[in-house]
């Protein structure tokens, strides 16, 4: 990835915010993060509206990590938005989540999602997961640039 396209998090958890952002450290990420703690702020950031509306202030993200279970309007709204909208579709997302029901990974992936990853609990196992989904989505992967 581009080290200088933005990573949008949308995640109303401090300690998963924080142990992503570790996790990302850990990995020696470089890219500007960009954090909304819920849906409603996620969608304003992504289109550019409210306390987003100044271009520079919202950067189109190069990936998505997106937590379904949101105060306000949920993740699976946000993720529906996102894939129905022409100029966000093509921005990998990946549901980085503690829901593992099937209806939930099975409903994502019918809507768009690139990638469905259960949280795990415990915090080492959390952290092995975002620097492996790390490595894969931000070193391996090759994304569309700029979001476009």
């Amino acid at each position: 990835m581009n080290e200088s396209q933005t990573i949008l998090i949308v995640e109303d958890s401090d300690d998963d915010f924080f142990a992503t952002m570790r996790a990302f450290k850990k990995n020696n990420l470089v890219n500007p993060v960009q954090r909304c703690t819920n849906g409603d702020q996620a969608l304003d950031y992504l289109f550019q509206r409210g306390e987003f509306a100044a271009p520079a202030k919202a950067p189109r993200p190069g990936i998505i990590l997106l937590d379904l279970n949101l105060p306000g309007t949920d993740g699976r709204d946000v993720l529906q938005t996102i894939k129905a909208a022409p100029q966000l579709q093509k921005i990998p997302v990946i549901i980085l989540t503690t829901s593992n029901a099937e209806y939930n990974v099975e409903w994502c992936y019918s809507v768009g999602v690139n990638s469905y990853v259960q949280k795990p609990v415990d915090f080492e196992g959390f952290i092995r997961a975002i620097s492996l989904l790390s490595d894969y989505w931000l070193n391996i992967s090759i994304l569309p640039k700029s979001g476009k």
